[in-house]
């Protein structure tokens, strides 16, 4: 957890766990999730990290400690002009997926839900994301059960890379209420995908490139084409970086930033980072 982040689009990141049961960036196939690589590095050896990427490790006190951080709401962030004014957007589990099946809802309840809505929780906003969106529609569910509704402030996403991970939209959907910020991580973009019918229900989307030394290309015609189906569907979009391997027209470019992640690099007509209206 971090009370300042590069991350683009939010202030802190925030890990009520730490460690994954796998998806398509972490398996035997392919090792490319930056939060697994960290814990290859530091996993078992450095405090705060679970022994291994694939042990699923609860650290109860941290969501609480993330809600006492300061209220930013009004204020200027000159380092993500963006964000100004904005209440304090905090990423939870950026290095884990606390939606892995080992992970208690009971945890989930008193070490998220009940942060998020405590009195200091209140002030912030939190951006949970998961590519297991269906075992977040469980727990929405299961919160339902027992007459908690789903927090205002807790904003429920998924992400997806490619066209077969898409299915995840519909039932991140089924998560909270029809009020309920949902949103989407369209990153790392490995290939052209569409997001169909459930692009107008979306509160949000985030598109981004792949880093790192063996990045799989980006195609700038794909973010040329979610800017324009975004505006289409009125649903606020965010570029967050073009990643290590950009191409446009077959040619391939070179960015000062190795992530490409610097918007004064890109083309005046991608250059977009929007929120949703809270």
């Amino acid at each position: 957890m971090a009370i300042k982040t590069k991350i683009q689009w939010c202030d802190s990141t925030c890990n009520p766990t730490m460690g994954c049961e796998g998806c398509e960036l972490w398996s035997p196939q392919r090792r490319s999730c930056y939060a697994g690589m960290l814990h290859v590095r530091f996993g078992g050896v450095t405090a705060g990290y679970a022994p291994t990427f694939e042990q699923v490790t609860l650290f109860p006190g941290r969501m609480g400690e993330a809600a006492s951080w300061p209220d930013l709401t009004g204020q200027r962030r000159p380092d993500k002009p963006w964000l100004s004014v904005l209440p304090r957007l905090i990423f939870v589990s950026d290095m884990s997926d606390s939606l892995s099946s080992s992970v208690p809802f009971t945890f989930l309840e008193q070490e998220i839900i009940a942060n998020v809505t405590s009195s200091l929780g209140q002030r912030h906003q939190w951006l949970w994301l998961t590519k297991r969106p269906d075992r977040m529609a469980e727990f929405s569910h299961w919160l339902a059960d027992q007459s908690r509704p789903w927090p205002a402030n807790l904003w429920a996403g998924t992400s997806v890379t490619t066209q077969g991970t898409t299915g995840r939209i519909k039932r991140l959907l089924q998560v909270g209420t029809e009020r309920t910020i949902h949103f989407l991580s369209i990153e790392p973009q490995v290939e052209s995908l569409d997001t169909g019918p459930w692009l107008p229900e979306l509160s949000w989307v985030i598109q981004g490139g792949e880093s790192g030394r063996n990045a799989r290309p980006f195609d700038l015609a794909w973010a040329r084409a979610l800017v324009h189906q975004c505006r289409e569907s009125v649903v606020p979009f965010f570029l967050k970086q073009l990643g290590s391997s950009v191409y446009d027209n077959g040619r391939s470019l070179k960015y000062q930033d190795n992530h490409a992640g610097d918007w004064t690099e890109w083309p005046e007509t991608i250059r977009v980072r929007q929120f949703p209206a809270l």
